[in-house]
């Protein structure tokens, strides 16, 4: 299992001052140097954190695999199409949550058809196409039919459990919505909420073939620094 790192809040801190520190790529080249086994950004329609020129510089500057998460809006599409990033992750977003609240609801028309001429620009380009969905069996025909190579499976539910049951239940939901995606030749990733603690469970699941996970890792950089903290997640996935 491999490790993506999302270096978006590096970004978020950046943009509180405006300012040219955190230094976005000396953080990505860390986490490399670290042992990350990719970058995931997202560039969001309100510019929150993850600005286009990041994108672009970002492009020139990872060795490893470059993920670009994204809403299905033509503009970013268009710079998608032109930076080239190694994969795109389409994802839902709305203005005013904190961060992404669920999976692509690919069950609505509209969206599914928003979304499938999406990966069509995106494959026309030759960019691989990965949709960030909820922890469901009954979806993953859909994301197979509109020509997705990958799924990555919304965590946040299991992370968010309030009781041991609910959490149970939840990372149940994820080993099934993985063995039916894999039943239908999808490649699956997971991520959000996952941490030090609760990334374990998680990584005995099979056929994930990797974690993306950002908030948890920024945040323990900030007392052990960058390169630390993504050694020790990586420990946690390898030594299970």
């Amino acid at each position: 299992m491999k490790l993506g790192v999302n270096i978006d809040h590096v970004a978020t801190l950046r943009q509180a001052r405006l300012a040219k520190e955190p230094d976005l790529v000396r953080a990505a080249v860390l986490a490399e140097k670290a042992g990350a086994d990719g970058i995931t950004i997202h560039l969001r329609e309100d510019r929150r954190h993850i600005q286009d020129k990041d994108v672009y510089i970002l492009r020139e500057i990872v060795t490893t695999r470059l993920n670009l998460e994204m809403a299905t809006s033509e503009d970013i599409i268009d710079i998608a199409v032109e930076v080239k990033p190694d994969m795109v992750t389409l994802v839902p977003e709305k203005r005013e949550e904190l961060t992404t609240e669920g999976g692509l609801n690919i069950q609505d028309k509209e969206v599914k058809e928003k979304t499938k001429k999406a990966i069509e620009k995106l494959h026309t380009a030759g960019i691989e196409v990965s949709l960030f969905i909820d922890a469901r069996t009954d979806i993953m025909k859909i994301a197979k039919e509109i020509g997705a190579e990958f799924v990555e499976i919304h965590t946040g539910k299991y992370a968010d459990a309030k009781t041991e049951e609910q959490r149970k239940e939840e990372l149940k939901n994820i080993e099934d919505a993985v063995k039916a995606a894999k039943a239908l030749k999808l490649k699956v990733n997971a991520g959000h909420g996952l941490d030090y603690k609760n990334v374990k469970d998680v990584v005995k699941i099979e056929d994930i073939v990797e974690l993306n996970i950002g908030h948890s890792i920024v945040a323990r950089s900030i007392f052990i620094g960058i390169e630390e903290a993504i050694k020790e997640m990586k420990r946690l996935i390898e030594n299970v």
